[in-house]
């Protein structure tokens, strides 16, 4: 029987979340070259896809995180996605911006949080982690407890791993880039030949140079 891990990661490639361009890497913002480029938004838009999703999370935060007084969405790619969650497991929801808007109450938080409660975060996808402990420090200082971070989808960078362990946030997903690959490969998404050139990707993003041969 399949696990969790690699039964999403085959339907988050069979909708195009997440592509594989080896031969022909995409530019990320931050100017990386990378053979992947992963949109979890594009789950919103299959039904089948984003209840899975939805579901797997609300189990996931209950077998991890017990029972959480609210939960928090991080700007933009997770708000829908915790707003989902929030909704089916009856808790309040905020999300949290990247910035504090540049008018009104100038909020950093959209939503009520009380200090003291316990706070689970959802995110779409862990990168290098930065935008996300970003979401679970303005939660901490808001005088709540950020009890783990919940996402879909982590590359796995050990630049993360490490943002993770040093903040003191644990954090669970439902797919990551290893399942990923094993997925891809076992349903022809890509070839063998390949599988070194993203395993070598992964170890050093920043650094990494596409071979244009």
């Amino acid at each position: 029987m399949k696990e969790l891990d690699r039964i999403l990661a085959e339907k988050l490639l069979k909708i195009s979340a997440i592509k594989l361009q080896p031969e022909n890497p995409f530019v990320w913002a931050s100017g990386w070259n990378s053979p992947i480029y992963t949109d979890n938004r594009k789950t919103l838009s299959y039904p089948e896809v984003r209840a899975f999703i939805k579901v797997e999370l609300c189990r996931l935060i209950m077998e991890q995180f017990g029972e959480p007084d609210a939960i928090a969405g991080v700007a933009t790619g997770a708000i829908a996605q915790g707003a989902l969650v929030a909704d089916t497991m009856g808790l309040p929801y905020v999300y949290v911006r990247s910035t504090p808007k540049d008018h009104g109450l100038e909020n950093l938080i959209e939503g009520n949080l009380k200090p003291g409660q316990k706070v689970v975060v959802i995110e779409d996808l862990i990168s290098t982690g930065g935008s996300s402990l970003k979401a679970v420090e303005a939660i901490r200082a808001a005088g709540c407890e950020v009890v783990g971070m919940a996402a879909i989808f982590t590359y796995g960078f050990p630049v993360s791993v490490e943002r993770f362990r040093e903040a003191g946030v644990k954090l669970v997903t439902l797919s990551n880039y290893n399942a990923m690959l094993e997925a891809a490969l076992e349903t022809n998404y890509i070839k063998a030949d390949f599988i070194e050139t993203l395993k070598e990707w992964r170890e050093d993003p920043a650094n990494w140079v596409p071979n244009r041969d």
